[in-house]
């Protein structure tokens, strides 16, 4: 893993204690880098209506495009488990709309990293091209 990759993960594990996980208390972070080489983190957020709370990766997205990104380059996910984990299917779906079908995506957990693209975690994924425009 190049140093990059390494600083993206490191970004992602220090604000992991920020996460608010009351009920699962399991502890999700997330960094994101833009087009431009800013960084933006995220962590989950629980709430007693489960169907309400936000993952880590969808939070730290949604925090780059506030911020004016539109193409994320690379996304580093990490957790408070002993097991490396990857983004769930909607998480999936959001990285896909903003980041390249190569884009790497690293798990980590332990100091263990495990590394995939966006294409490996979604593959035949819905995507803005299968829309049909008349």
């Amino acid at each position: 893993m190049d140093s990059d990759a390494q600083a993206l993960v490191a970004r992602a594990r220090a604000c992991l204690e920020r996460a608010y996980a009351p009920y699962s208390h399991f502890q999700v972070a997330a960094a994101v880098r833009d087009e431009q080489g800013r960084v933006f983190t995220g962590v989950n957020v629980e709430n007693i209506s489960y169907g309400l709370s936000m993952c880590a990766e969808r939070v730290a997205i949604f925090a780059a495009v506030a911020a004016g990104a539109r193409r994320i380059t690379a996304v580093a996910v990490t957790s408070s488990g002993a097991e490396l984990l990857s983004p769930c299917g909607a998480c999936r779906q959001v990285i896909a709309e903003f980041a390249g079908e190569d884009a790497p995506v690293y798990c980590e957990a332990g100091g263990e990293v495990r590394v995939w693209s966006v294409s490996e975690l979604l593959p035949s994924g819905f995507a803005a091209s299968q829309l049909r425009r008349e």
